[in-house]
């Protein structure tokens, strides 16, 4: 098992936390490639870990956004339905493709996310 630096480790967290509170993203585009570039952790792991890394970051932001009447729970619950159904087969899926063309999804998705941000 590697052994991190608690530091090191905790600024990481503190940029995702603001990046997801402020943007609303955060897991897949700063956690993964921090952890997998930054830390050596594998690709796999690097991606179920920012899952539970992100969930009570994602709590703390949407108290905020609902304590300010930014947070629509009809939508969001409506939302989550599929949500949980398509994050159940995503999960599946990943188990089976290989790190390297798990790491090219991503880096393809994370690009078209980006060019799409834009127009």
């Amino acid at each position: 098992m590697k052994h991190f630096n608690l530091l090191f480790l905790i600024i990481i967290g503190i940029i995702t936390g603001f990046i997801n509170g402020l943007l609303g993203i955060g897991g897949g585009t700063i956690l993964i490639p921090s952890m997998v570039f930054l830390l050596g952790v594998a690709q796999h792991q690097a991606h179920g870990t920012s899952l539970a890394v992100i969930m009570p970051t994602t709590i703390a932001s949407c108290i905020i956004y609902g304590l300010n009447k930014d947070l629509d729970f009809r939508v969001a619950l409506q939302v989550v339905t599929g949500g949980i159904a398509g994050g159940y087969l995503g999960a599946r899926l990943m188990n089976r493709i290989s790190a390297g063309r798990l790491r090219q999804f991503f880096g393809v998705f994370m690009f078209l996310a980006g060019i799409r941000m834009f127009f």
